[in-house]
């Protein structure tokens, strides 16, 4: 659940029940985050807490505040899926809010979004033709999103995370050791969705590989990139494309880097500032995209296209382009470093 959606899940501290009821109602996931005056999250409320305090002699119009749960669990923005389906099994919980270091409320994992079960149209295609030669020796032997985290493959963890969200069809563009990959995964029927491949006689790009599609989907459909370890929530990027009539959606992260040195800012010879290892921000790309059917045709046949290529161009037809902001886990694993990175743990936390 995105920012937007999320104003309507809180209710001030110094509200009555019975408002904390209209929030409940109003954010349609069974609970309200109840804030101080800071906007800080200090406890939550559901449906089963207001009726205890009805029970214990409480009215409509009395205070919710000393009804609120003070314990509750959280988890921080870079807390994989995995995780937080973990917490949710052990805790006997349905919902559990994002907190940013200030604990405010930026997401909202619902376990009806994360175990994806209702079926979805929507197609989706893995990039995995690439030869990874920045994770030589590794991929001397082995595609690069064949290398395995934590014991699984790459390429596996994508499929079984984009089957979690409901997504039956899916797509992988093979080239450089495609064997393997066509070996492991089979036409997808061990893992309950059809797989089918899309072979390049000759490296693609990100996005030459689309027009080997003999079929064209009827819906938006997803294009990621073969080399991620992400928990992105790929429902939410649908709905967020959906909302927004977007021709095309880009998933974006925040990228910081610390400069090593102080900084300075002269006017001719006098220095007017100096910075100490300021830190500076961008919005970068995180190689995953929701695309109108239409794209498809846009794909040159049997060159090499990359799909920022596409993506430029419907900027020059003044398309919309959507922006997603991806607050969940993301490594995008193209040098050692990444690969190691990609291994670490992600803590989780609670307010005990």
């Amino acid at each position: 659940m995105r920012n937007e959606r999320l104003k309507q899940c809180i209710a001030d501290e110094s509200v009555s029940i019975r408002e904390t009821m209209v929030t409940i109602d109003r954010g349609a996931v069974e609970i309200a985050f109840i804030s101080n005056r800071e906007g800080k999250i200090i406890g939550t409320c559901t449906d089963g807490d207001i009726r205890r305090a009805l029970l214990a002699g409480a009215e409509l119009s009395s205070p919710v505040k000393p009804f609120i749960q003070r314990n509750f669990v959280a988890v921080g923005e870079c807390v994989g899926r995995a995780e937080v389906l973990d917490l949710m099994q052990a805790r006997h919980i349905q919902q559990i809010p994002v907190l940013d270091s200030e604990r405010r409320l930026v997401g909202l994992h619902l376990m009806r979004e994360l175990i994806g079960t209702v079926e979805r149209p929507n197609w989706a295609v893995l990039m995995a033709g690439g030869k990874g030669m920045r994770l030589r020796p590794l991929t001397e032997h082995l595609p690069k999103p064949m290398i395995p985290v934590a014991g699984r493959p790459i390429l596996e963890r994508l499929v079984l995370h984009l089957i979690s969200y409901g997504m039956r069809r899916i797509f992988i563009s093979v080239n450089y050791k495609s064997h393997l990959v066509e070996e492991f995964f089979g036409d997808g029927s061990k893992y309950g969705c059809s797989i089918a491949y899309l072979r390049e006689q000759e490296p693609l790009g990100t996005g030459g590989a689309l027009a080997l599609l003999t079929e064209r989907p009827q819906h938006p459909f997803v294009v990621m990139n073969g080399d991620l370890v992400t928990g992105i929530n790929v429902a939410e990027m649908l709905n967020f494309h959906e909302r927004g009539r977007f021709n095309a959606t880009v998933a974006v992260r925040e990228y910081f880097h610390t400069v090593p040195f102080g900084t300075i800012e002269v006017d001719g010879e006098d220095i007017r500032k100096i910075a100490e290892k300021p830190t500076q921000s961008w919005l970068v790309n995180a190689g995953t995209y929701v695309l109108h059917p239409e794209f498809i045709n846009r794909v040159p046949n049997g060159r090499d296209c990359p799909i920022t290529t596409l993506l430029d161009d419907a900027i020059r037809r003044k398309e919309r382009i959507g922006a997603y902001r991806v607050l969940e886990d993301w490594t995008d694993v193209g040098r050692v470093s990444d690969l190691a990175r990609a291994t670490g743990a992600s803590p989780a936390w609670d307010t005990n």
